[in-house]
């Protein structure tokens, strides 16, 4: 269950700082709402997660997922361009986690 909690704060983060580019600068009232929902309710879910799961573990997930999914939807919804250097560090962000997650007696595999 902890990992289904990891995936809501995921979602909601990624939601969050999508709405929080069309909040501009919080000043558009429903998106500044969206925003700070869903900033509220990823950390609670991780906060959840962190009752079992190690808290590098979480965060290497969190933030690493986050990056990528934030990374996607920019350049779906946004027109944000990535070039080389980008994607190549987004490709070590994901290896990294990988590495923790497969590797790393901290993660509790």
């Amino acid at each position: 269950m902890a990992y289904v909690f990891l995936l809501i704060a995921i979602v909601a983060e990624v939601c969050a700082t999508s709405f929080l580019k069309a909040s501009d600068g919080f000043t558009r009232p429903l998106p500044a709402i969206a925003t700070a929902f869903g900033y509220a309710l990823s950390f609670y879910c991780l906060s959840l997660t962190l009752r079992t799961v190690p808290t590098g573990i979480a965060y290497a997930i969190w933030s690493g997922v986050g990056v990528i999914l934030i990374a996607a939807v920019a350049w779906i919804f946004q027109g944000q361009k990535l070039d080389a250097a980008a994607i190549a560090g987004m490709t070590l962000i994901v290896a990294g986690v990988i590495v923790m997650n497969t590797l790393s007696k901290v993660s509790g595999h």
